[in-house]
């Protein structure tokens, strides 16, 4: 109970006042020297550790963030899931970037789970947390438990963010590779024998180092907890496992779901869900908590992320006499698709979609040569950011800062794409246009998955929507069909979520109303993918944004 109490007191250290209704946060980013996986590197802290501070919050409180940027060579932005003010944190789309030795002041009212960095690829440097918001007193959930936690999972790379991006933008294309590690709750364990170049720095990698002891969760036998599990992986598709003991899907995205019982769950960057366990097992030894990538064969060069699930009283140091569990096979789709289908919003509480939509855009994911360079382009159009947000360009009628033609709904020749081989894409292009979406219309996105440049290769994408959360009406295998499959959404009990997965050579389905005022990234929340274009700008309703300060 103890580790309780002191992960309470550093929370609250971090805060400057919680008066009734305001929670006000002090936070001061700059780069340290970190041994997350007791590799030594430069990670972005927030008040000196990685992940940052978790926001605690009342449902209605608003949060003040006061951020100073002490990067001093390096721009910020800070960037808030399920957060739907004007400015959510997004350089070049909804803010200019907050620059070294300024600062910066976030107001809004949370959501739940999750913030990180949204300036270059600042993500993966460390630059991220969880908000964990708990509803009114007096309020009750359609579930019971004892005790709540956040966990959040992370892939951790050597390389800096510079080295990645360099690579990403050259000619020839250097690839980010795996990852050299997986974090859970900011701590994991990289076998230093396996240095390519050993350092002459003895503190280089030191797996004495308590930095990258294992992460332990102190539980009571007989209680009911809550895990509050949220994935900000830059590269990596997860599956998270508590050995021995079973897990009830009961939330996802923020939104209660019909609970489901399950002994792996999928995550995906962007992604969060609240779980139940019982603590029910023999209580005289520790269990493992693991993490394993799936949908990318790292099993020669990412080992598992590892954590003790501590029963109490046994020494929270005492290794569980079992070997972790294997975890799925990383190519199996199958489960991992099953598991997206399964979830549905939870009787009672269900908010159901519009029975049509107004307009349909279908989004194909393929990977291009433009100008030599590999991108990452949605209807053969890989999205470059003006120098000027869109937000100030459209409120101040700055009409030369971006393309002023809009990209196309499908693609003109989506009927006979075939998303089973290498296609040429030769007219592929690179463009800032966005997508001007009439207010209070109802919109379906279709994201459709096809082959990229390698034989045989389809991958997984996390798509992230800022400004809403959208019902997910349905997945399918193969090419879409747009006469046919629209009769098979489920509009009945649709989960609401605002990150959704679109499998390996298949298609999701999801649907919107364009009822928030301003202009929202829609975008492939692997790091990489992102960077190399995967992303798309939605305007609705700008008009109606107040005078921006």
């Amino acid at each position: 109970m103890s580790q309780l109490v002191a992960w309470l007191l550093c929370v609250f250290a971090v805060m400057v006042s919680a008066e009734a209704g305001v929670r006000r946060y002090k936070w001061d980013v700059k780069y340290e020297f970190k041994s997350p996986d007791c590799y030594k590197k430069l990670a972005i802290t927030i008040n000196g550790k990685t992940p940052g501070p978790t926001i605690l919050a009342r449902q209605g409180d608003t949060v003040i963030v006061e951020v100073t940027n002490g990067l001093v060579t390096e721009n910020l932005a800070i960037h808030w899931h399920r957060i739907y003010p004007w400015s959510d944190g997004t350089e070049g789309v909804t803010q200019c970037p907050i620059l070294p030795g300024d600062t910066f002041t976030y107001r809004f009212i949370p959501g739940t789970y999750l913030y990180h960095a949204h300036y270059g690829m600042q993500r993966e440097a460390g630059l991220y947390g969880s908000i964990r918001v708990l509803l009114p007193d007096g309020v009750a959930e359609p579930f019971t438990y004892d005790h709540d936690r956040s966990i959040i999972l992370n892939d951790w790379y050597h390389a800096s963010t510079y080295e990645q991006a360099a690579g990403l933008s050259s000619i020839p294309f250097v690839w980010v590779e795996e990852p050299q590690s997986l974090l859970i709750q900011g701590k994991g364990k990289f076998d230093c024998s396996k240095l390519a170049t050993p350092s002459s720095d003895p503190t280089a990698c030191n797996t004495t180092n308590p930095e990258c002891s294992p992460y332990v969760m102190t539980v009571v036998p007989g209680k009911t907890y809550r895990l509050r599990i949220s994935s900000v992986t830059a590269l990596s598709a997860l599956g998270f496992q508590t050995e021995g003991h079973n897990m009830t899907v009961v939330e996802a995205d923020g939104h209660y779901v019909e609970p489901i019982v399950v002994q792996n769950l999928f995550i995906y960057s962007g992604e969060t869900y609240s779980v139940l366990i019982k603590i029910d097992q023999e209580p005289s030894r520790n269990y493992w908590i693991t993490t394993n990538i799936v949908g990318r064969d790292a099993t020669a060069t990412t080992p598992p992320g590892l954590a003790i699930l501590n029963y109490y009283p046994n020494h929270p140091k005492r290794v569980p006499p079992t070997d972790p569990p294997t975890g799925p096979i990383w190519n199996d789709t199958a489960p991992r698709l099953a598991q997206s289908v399964a979830i549905k919003a939870r009787q009672g509480y269900v908010h159901t979609p519009p029975p049509k939509s107004d307009r349909v855009i279908v989004l194909l994911n393929t990977q291009n040569k433009i100008d030599g360079y590999t991108r990452w382009s949605v209807n053969n159009v890989s999205f470059t950011l003006p120098h000027t947000p869109y937000l100030t360009a459209l409120k101040e009628n700055l009409h030369h800062v971006f393309d002023q033609h809009p990209p196309p709904d499908r693609l003109h020749d989506f009927t006979t794409y075939d998303i089973y081989r290498v296609v040429n894409n030769t007219n592929a292009t690179s463009s800032n246009a966005i997508y001007r979406l009439k207010f209070n219309s109802t919109v379906d996105i279709v994201l459709q998955n096809a082959n990229t440049m390698t034989e045989n290769n389809s991958e997984t994408h996390p798509w992230h929507l800022h400004g809403h959360d959208f019902w997910v009406l349905g997945y399918g295998k193969g090419k879409f069909d747009a006469k046919n499959d629209p009769k098979k959404y489920n509009l009945a009990n649709p989960i609401m979520k605002n990150t959704v997965a679109v499998h390996p050579y298949g298609w999701t389905a999801l649907r919107f109303v364009a009822d928030n005022p301003g202009v929202w990234l829609f975008h492939c929340h692997i790091e990489s993918h992102f960077y190399m274009g995967m992303r798309v700008v939605f305007e609705e309703g700008v008009e109606k944004v107040s005078k921006l300060p």
